[in-house]
């Protein structure tokens, strides 16, 4: 069959076009199909509050000092899947914002959110703490992502992310995989 700038191209009218159409499809049989799809139920979803037997102990404070740009990795993680962690070439599986909260709900938040993460197998997660503007000496809530951060097993990484994903007041996360944990 012709496309139609080839008809265009040929001097073709839609009434040629139409003519043409017929002849080519004049031997073609309709199917028979008596079938409907089968019914699937669709699953039940899940809610996203914490069980009490998997409630983790919210986070402590402790005193370090937060750079710019944050960085963190365990040991035994590879140069190489930082840099892509840095550099936002891991593709994050949920975002959580934190902008306006105060350090008690956002404490609450991000655990509830890590939780989450686990049951969902998350790998990378995009945290938005904001850059602390309001702040009077050090952004409040990056100084405790931070440190909250380094306080869970299942965080291999974070760091800053680049500029165009909200730069130094965000961050992105490595988890690991909570079923090679236990």
């Amino acid at each position: 069959m012709m496309t139609r700038r080839q008809q265009r191209r040929h001097g073709m009218s839609d009434d040629e076009d139409l003519d043409l159409f017929r002849r080519e499809v004049s031997g073609a049989r309709p199917l028979k199909q008596d079938k409907v799809a089968p019914f699937r139920r669709k699953p039940r979803p899940v809610p996203l509050g914490l069980d009490a037997e998997e409630e983790q102990p919210l986070f402590a404070d402790m005193d370090i000092e937060t750079p710019d740009f944050l960085e963190f990795r365990r040991p035994g993680i590879q140069r190489r899947l930082f840099r892509d962690l840095q550099s936002g070439h891991i593709e994050t599986d949920a975002s959580l914002d934190l902008h306006g909260l105060r350090v008690e709900e956002a404490c609450a938040a991000l655990a509830s959110f890590l939780n989450d993460a686990g049951r969902y197998d998350w790998r990378c997660l995009h945290i938005i703490h904001g850059k602390g503007y309001g702040s009077r000496a050090q952004p409040i809530l990056k100084q405790r992502i931070n440190q909250w951060l380094r306080q869970r097993d299942e965080v291999l990484a974070f760091c800053s992310c680049p500029r165009w994903d909200g730069g130094t007041g965000a961050a992105y996360v490595l988890l690991g995989n909570r079923r090679r944990r236990r």
